[in-house]
């Protein structure tokens, strides 16, 4: 299960945007209106925390041994 951000689209532009987290698997469609509400909602991308590999061992032999562009 993934941890999802999504945010109300209000319907006058005054109107504060909720913004909340929802938990669904990969394969369920994004949310089209608010869980428990009913108002119209939208999936908001956020920035993630990932980690990089330089591609090698310690002694900084690569690791890639094909063309998958590692």
């Amino acid at each position: 299960m993934i941890t999802y951000t999504y945010e109300t689209i209000p319907a006058d532009s005054s109107e504060d945007r909720e913004r909340f987290e929802w938990r669904q698997s990969i394969h369920e469609p994004a949310l089209d209106v608010h869980p428990e509400t009913g108002v119209p909602v939208r999936r908001v991308i956020t920035g993630g925390v990932g980690y990089l590999s330089s591609g090698g061992d310690s002694a900084g032999r690569s690791c890639c041994r094909g063309s998958c562009g590692c």
